[in-house]
């Protein structure tokens, strides 16, 4: 759908997420480094770039509640209701910050505060309803069946429409759908971070849950626009916190890039479409909707990645980069408890 009402040959093609889930462009976009996480931005040039996104058939955006303490949320809120017809809107609660300690990472699924934060999101945003609400992280203290219970009830009350879960197990996400339908479930997947392959993506297939993979790019990584976080990124960005990023894991993840390159340059493409391309191409061999929500606060940015959605990569060229993930050196986050494969 063009913000003009006129067909351009740039927009992408269209999946519905899961069975009874909306209708979004096959790519999504990651709001969260437009005020949060990768350093200083260009407010202008970042509201832009929500603009040509959903001009090039960009429909699915995505933020959260920690994203910034709720300033993510306040800073898409205008792009949000100037195309609220237009625009499917996601955000996730469940990681709790403290803003007197950066560092503090908490983790809450009860009733109370899914009720609490959906309210604090739907005011920050200036909406009556979150079309994809999304439990951000597994709270073990918490049974799923009562997370996704207090969830259905605000779709119950119209405040959601759709229900999402980030990082979870197959099992988990069973537990869950067997509550209420889940329309997607959100990860970390990409040519350097598999390990959803192992339950959730089969579980997510047979049950009809779409796949909205976050860091589609590596953070960044797989587009070869840095090598070392710690020596060359800014010190606000929290990337120089992930073990994969730094050291002599830097070092050897940069060597693994080198079949994603010379794809690039013999299909005549950037790094950054072959590793999108590959995530995208996992729909048809796992038999499921797979919508990337790649992160970026530039227009030249978006018109790549989502050019990407229009690249296939050959059977030679994904054996060149089915041994990557394999080999990566370093685990996603420095405590993987945060993330479902710690759980598997």
């Amino acid at each position: 759908m063009s913000t003009t009402g006129t067909h351009s040959n740039d927009e992408i093609a269209a999946v519905t997420l899961g069975t009874a889930g909306p209708r979004v462009g096959v790519q999504g976009l990651g709001c969260m480094g437009m005020s949060f996480a990768y350093g200083p931005t260009d407010e202008t040039e970042a509201r832009a770039t929500l603009e040509r996104a959903l001009a090039l058939g960009v429909t699915l955006y995505d933020t959260a509640d920690m994203y910034g303490l709720g300033e993510n949320e306040k800073f898409i809120a205008p792009f949000v209701r100037a195309h609220r017809e237009q625009v499917v809107l996601a955000t996730k609660f469940g990681i709790v910050l403290d803003p007197d300690n950066p560092a503090y990472r908490g983790i809450r699924n009860d009733r109370e505060y899914v009720r609490a934060s959906a309210e604090a999101s739907l005011r920050r945003l200036g909406v009556d309803t979150i079309d994809l609400y999304c439990m951000h992280r597994r709270d073990l203290n918490v049974p799923i069946e009562a997370t996704v219970g207090a969830m259905a009830e605000l779709v119950q009350e119209g405040k959601v429409r759709h229900l999402g879960l980030s990082e979870v197990t197959g099992d988990e996400l069973r537990a869950a759908h067997a509550v209420h339908p889940i329309a997607a479930v959100q990860s970390e997947w990409s040519v350097f971070s598999r390990d959803v392959e192992e339950t959730v993506v089969p579980a997510a297939a047979g049950l009809g849950v779409a796949f909205v993979p976050y860091s589609p790019l590596g953070r960044g990584f797989l587009t070869g626009s840095f090598v070392n976080a710690g020596s060359e990124l800014g010190a606000d960005d929290f990337r120089r916190t992930l073990p994969r990023f730094n050291g002599d894991n830097a070092a050897a993840n940069a060597a693994l890039l080198d079949p994603v390159r010379s794809i690039a340059e013999a299909r005549g493409v950037t790094l950054g479409q072959v590793a999108l391309a590959w995530v995208q191409q996992r729909a048809g061999l796992h038999g499921l909707p797979v919508v990337p929500i790649p992160g970026t606060r530039s227009r030249s940015r978006v018109e790549e990645n989502t050019a990407a959605t229009r690249l296939v990569l050959t059977e030679q060229e994904l054996a060149l980069l089915e041994p990557v993930a394999g080999k990566v050196a370093g685990d996603r986050y420095p405590d993987m408890s945060f993330a479902s494969a710690g759980r598997e």
